[in-house]
């Protein structure tokens, strides 16, 4: 998928008439229709309803507009970094974040941040955890939306805790424990895991083994995936089951279902900048995430 079906959806969306919308993006109608058909067949979701008379959003359409505009917006704001950088603007502030969980604090922070220090450049980068933490040592960023707590080995790093997100159980569509309104982490023991792998997401393996040691057990992990769409594709194909922040359910997921844990467990959601960073544009940064976040608590 690539940010062109995202704007051709939109386009098509906004206006539920693929005449106007093709009129509007410089295309073929038949084409925009197959980009369209293209799009709905690689994330194996339905977005719209299609008759003689009239175009209509679908449940999962409304939803994915949403996301599939914040993401563009997203996209918009990162060529505008990349190109203040290569300009050597000053009074930059350089944020990660994770664009597959994209952050509710993400937006409203920046947004809060530019009304108050309108001389600042927020720079935004797409990184996994592991890039971030990286980029963080070598002060290529200032902050990162981490997400799990940094390894321990960070020394260098001081991290936060802005959220505390319901854990998930991701099962296969098939799965008996899909009959069940919750699962019970000792209903997992006997059962293979699939995870993110260290490469990418440092720290997944040890909250995994935490969170299911609550129950007296530790995963037996079968295989590792590198990004989060690649995870639930394992669990779909029956590799393993395992546990996620519900913001996973964001994400395309055919062939998954996901069910809350009983008792309820959740976990933190970080963010981490390098402690000899003395900028004062992250030391403001890091107050409007906490006041927010605290608002939002």
């Amino acid at each position: 998928m690539e940010l062109r079906h995202l704007r051709y959806f939109v386009a098509v969306a906004e206006g539920l008439n693929f005449t106007k919308a093709a009129a509007k993006l410089h295309l073929a109608q038949p084409s925009l229709t197959r980009q369209i058909r293209n799009l709905e067949e690689e994330i194996a979701v339905r977005l719209l309803n299609r008759s003689k008379s009239q175009v209509t959003l679908t449940e999962e359409g409304r939803s994915f507009l949403v996301d599939a505009r914040r993401i563009l917006a997203l996209a918009t704001e990162s060529i505008l970094a990349v190109q203040r950088l290569s300009r050597g603007e000053t009074g930059q502030l350089n944020i990660a974040y994770l664009s597959n969980f994209d952050f509710e604090l993400l937006p409203e922070t920046l947004a809060v941040f530019r009304q108050t220090f309108p001389h600042i450049a927020l720079n935004l980068f797409d990184m996994t955890p592991a890039e971030q933490f990286r980029a963080l040592e070598t002060r290529k960023i200032d902050l990162g939306f981490v997400g799990l707590r940094p390894p321990a080995a960070a020394t260098g790093l001081k991290w936060e805790s802005i959220a505390r997100h319901r854990t998930v159980v991701v099962l296969p569509a098939k799965h008996p424990l899909v009959s069940k309104r919750q699962v019970k982490l000792g209903e997992l023991e006997a059962m293979f895991f699939v995870g993110m792998s260290e490469k990418t997401h440092p720290g997944f393996r040890g909250w995994l083994n935490e969170t299911c040691q609550q129950a007296g057990f530790t995963p037996r992990v079968l295989q590792d995936a590198e990004l989060e769409l690649a995870l639930m594709t394992f669990v779909a194909e029956g590799l393993g089951v395992t546990l996620a922040r519900e913001h996973i359910k964001r994400l395309p997921h055919p062939g998954v279902v996901f069910r809350p844990l009983a008792p309820p467990a959740k976990s933190d959601y970080c963010v981490a900048w390098n402690r000899n960073n003395d900028s004062r544009a992250l030391q403001q940064y890091v107050e409007i995430v906490k006041g927010l976040a605290a608002v939002a608590h």
